[in-house]
């Protein structure tokens, strides 16, 4: 039986790289064709926009993304394009498909390029199923304000029903299972320890929540008072009152038209009497390279790490420091590179990898490169300390950033052990050697050295923040404490300088560059995208050229790990006489 389930794990394995090499050798002839298939524009046409697609920050470097089923823009291509073809005679309208559940910075995003191609003239038209259907469709309605006229479908509903915030606190679940967490923060507002280590919000957290909630709410109300030409009271009153039928936000001003997507899209020009629709991604892949000033855009994307991503894959979740270090000093090195636009979006994470970052900005800096931040949904903690040291930072009104803290600790299992049956002996050289062991608790020589490593990492944190913000330590500390701040609270407290997305960047950049404010930028991305067949190699730990032999037989090694977790998995599931194996879990 034993024999069976190895034969039947090696079978689905070689499926499996059969798949791999298949889809690679799609991916690749794609590639290679990419060129030659690209249809070229019409000359009349309406743009499409696919609202419930994901938005990324760059590029994905999955060579499989595009077979994933999901459309994905890059958030600031597609702001180029909208801003393109605001200008161009043969764009007649923008055609929008709303929903999806995007941050509320990149809505903010969004939304300031659809009013900037609505000031030109052109009809801009939002459509939508419904806006929540039984959720909330509170983002997705403010973007959609921002278009000369909203769609609803009679069977939808307008889920305008405000923003609320929820957070779990497993202290009694943790107790019940004989898990202690041992943590510390700095300081009060670092709040992320206290859903191990309390049962409910501390004053602190209630505080910076409430905060953060209050500050989402008045900038959703006010954008939609502009939007629809309508008092703010009006809005104010309105706001949080949903669901709305969709007659209810007919006659409350809220939308335009009730109708479907055919009659939306006639409305925007995109029926075929004025053109044909294309996909703003689609436009945007004909716009011509910048031909002015060279500017290395690079990006931080998801939880700070040390290291790089070496296995070809890569998302939002994947901060890898010494992937952007290295982009950096490319961008350092080039001479023909006069400023560095740096977009992040992070929660935070490793310290020593954020550090690693804020200097190579300030060797930047140093070498006479002009460095902005353009920070996207969240620069908050780690995501903060990397963009403090340039020369200006931008944040969307509803970015989520500060939380100037840290905060370190570790789980304590010695008292679950025994209720599963399970004991530990052990063996060690060196007073603290297990200091971090989930198996016993800190001693208090342990606690005491955690502790000064946590104050010196805040001093280092904060003392860095008053420089890099040029104020006063005192100040700094006020606004630190581990709290968070909506990108337009840190604006009226020093913390960043203004407050937009990629236009306001580049305008900053313009600025310190001493250009003209509508000066040519070439934007180019740091490091360089790989073709998807160097993904793959990539990903296969190959260079990308032809396999020999020895090469072939390496690949399928490659292969065989790629295929490692799953067949990992079929084996926690599938245990052999007198074998109990608990699942893989999946690495922090």
């Amino acid at each position: 039986m034993r024999r069976l389930g190895r034969f039947f794990l090696v079978t689905l394995a070689g499926i499996g790289l059969f798949v791999v090499l298949a889809v690679g050798g799609g991916i690749w002839a794609y590639s290679a064709m990419g060129d030659k298939i690209e249809p070229r524009l019409p000359s009349s046409m309406v743009l499409s926009l696919d609202l419930e697609a994901r938005f990324r920050e760059a590029p994905s470097s999955d060579p499989f993304a595009a077979f994933s089923g999901k459309r994905a823009y890059v958030t600031r291509q597609v702001v180029a394009a909208i801003d393109a073809a605001s200008a161009d005679p043969k764009v007649k309208g923008l055609f929008a498909t709303v929903g999806g559940g995007m941050t509320l910075a990149t809505a903010q995003e969004l939304r300031d390029a659809v009013s900037r191609f609505k000031a030109s003239g052109k009809p801009a038209v939002a459509f939508a199923e419904t806006m929540g259907e039984g959720g909330n469709g509170t983002v997705d309605y403010y973007l959609s304000t921002a278009f000369s006229q909203i769609w609803l479908q009679p069977s939808g509903e307008l889920g305008l029903v405000g923003f609320s915030a929820e957070t779990p606190f497993v202290k009694g679940a943790l107790d019940m299972l004989g898990i202690r967490p041992q943590m510390a923060g700095r300081k009060e507002y670092k709040s992320a320890i206290e859903t191990f280590t309390e049962t409910a919000y501390t004053a602190p957290h209630r505080e910076s929540m409430e905060a953060l909630l209050e500050s989402w709410a008045g900038q959703a109300v006010a954008g939609i008072a502009q939007g629809r030409h309508m008092g703010e009271d009006k809005a104010k009153a309105l706001f949080g009152k949903g669901p709305f039928l969709a007659a209810e936000a007919l006659s409350a001003g809220l939308v335009d038209h009730l109708g479907y997507r055919d009659q939306a899209l006639q409305a925007a020009g995109g029926s075929g009497k004025k053109g044909e629709l294309v996909d703003v991604a689609a436009y945007g892949a004909h716009l011509p390279r910048g031909e002015g000033t060279k500017v290395a855009v690079i990006t931080g994307s998801g939880a700070i790490m040390r290291g790089g991503d070496d296995n070809g894959f890569g998302d939002d979740d994947n901060f890898a420091a010494a992937v952007v270090a290295q982009a950096f000093r490319d961008a350092i090195d080039d001479p023909k590179v006069k400023a560095i636009l740096f977009r992040v979006n992070s929660p935070g994470g490793s310290y020593v990898a954020s550090d690693t970052i804020w200097h190579e900005v300030g060797r930047a800096r140093a070498a006479g490169k002009k460095v902005v931040v353009s920070m996207a949904g969240m620069a908050a903690s780690g995501g903060y300390f990397v963009s403090m040291g340039a020369d200006r930072v931008v944040a969307q009104p509803a970015t989520i950033t500060g939380s100037i803290g840290v905060f370190s600790g570790k789980m304590v299992l010695a008292d679950l052990w025994p209720k599963l049956g399970i004991t530990w002996d052990g063996a060690k050289r060196g007073d603290n050697a297990d200091m971090m062991s989930a198996n016993k608790a800190f001693s208090p020589q342990e606690w005491d050295r955690l502790n000064r490593q946590l104050d010196a990492i805040y001093a280092d944190f904060t003392t860095k923040a008053a420089k890099g913000r040029d104020m006063a330590p005192e100040r700094l500390e006020e606004l630190a404490k581990g709290r968070i701040w909506t990108g337009a609270d840190a604006q009226a407290r020093g913390l960043v300088d203004a407050l937009g997305g990629w236009d306001v960047a580049q305008a900053q950049l313009r600025d310190l560059l001493k250009l003209a404010p509508d000066a040519a930028l070439d934007l180019e991305s740091y490091p360089k995208p790989l073709p998807p067949w160097r993904k793959l190699a990539k990903m296969l730990g190959g260079s990308g050229g032809g396999l020999t032999e020895d090469e072939g037989v390496r690949t399928l090694l490659r292969a065989a790990k790629v295929m490692a977790p799953l067949t990992r998995q079929m084996e926690a599931v599938s245990p052999q006489a007198g074998e109990l194996r608990l699942p893989p879990g999946s690495a922090p």
